[in-house]
């Protein structure tokens, strides 16, 4: 369902919708978040640098999702991270007394809204959990058995992002694990034996 077509023309007038290039920063680490942003195209990064200059992203936004909306009302209502458009993006931006008009008068929004944070809440307690095994290869296992024993991934960094390894750690993994008959690999799909 798209978000902004549960919004009726009074509310949408309301709003700011803008386009960011590919690689524009939209907010800088550490700024104030005024907004909860609305994704109606394209993709965001939320990433920093390690002490080392390693990059982290802390969180990739599709179409059709929100963020700043777990920092809008907190009590350190800053980015933690710059907010970078990964593709050409058009984002809507809403203050915080406009989120708690469409909250209050939109019983759809309302839904959709819950229903995101919901799952934005689950899947941080997942990937929590997957941090906290001790090595590589239970935090694969944990992921294929959420998974129903088959992974699908677009590459091996986009899996080493989800296990918090380096890609090189991964690939070596991978090797292991279908060396020793734990999994099969085939192309970007894996399955547990």
């Amino acid at each position: 369902m798209n978000i902004v077509e549960i919004l009726t023309e009074k509310e949408k007038k309301k709003l700011v919708f803008k386009e960011y290039k590919k690689d524009e920063i939209i907010f800088h680490e550490n700024a104030l978040c005024n907004y909860v942003c609305l994704v109606v195209e394209g993709e965001i990064k939320i990433t920093s640098y390690s002490y080392n200059g390693k990059q982290i992203i802390y969180n990739t936004v599709q179409s059709n999702k929100f963020f700043g909306n777990n920092l809008i009302f907190s009590n350190s209502p800053y980015y933690k991270g710059n907010v970078i458009a990964s593709k050409n993006s058009v984002v809507v931006l809403i203050t915080k007394n406009e989120l708690i008009y469409l909250l209050q008068n939109n019983q759809n929004f309302l839904i959709e809204y819950l229903s995101q944070q919901s799952a934005f809440g689950m899947s941080l307690n997942r990937k929590l959990k997957i941090a906290s095994f001790d090595n590589a290869e239970e935090r694969l296992l944990y992921l294929l058995q959420e998974n129903k024993g088959l992974i699908e991934f677009k590459s091996v960094t986009e899996l080493s992002e989800n296990l918090f390894l380096s890609r090189e750690a991964t690939s070596r993994l991978l090797s292991k694990m279908i060396k020793n008959n734990k999994i099969k690999r085939k192309e970007n799909t894996i399955v547990l034996l």
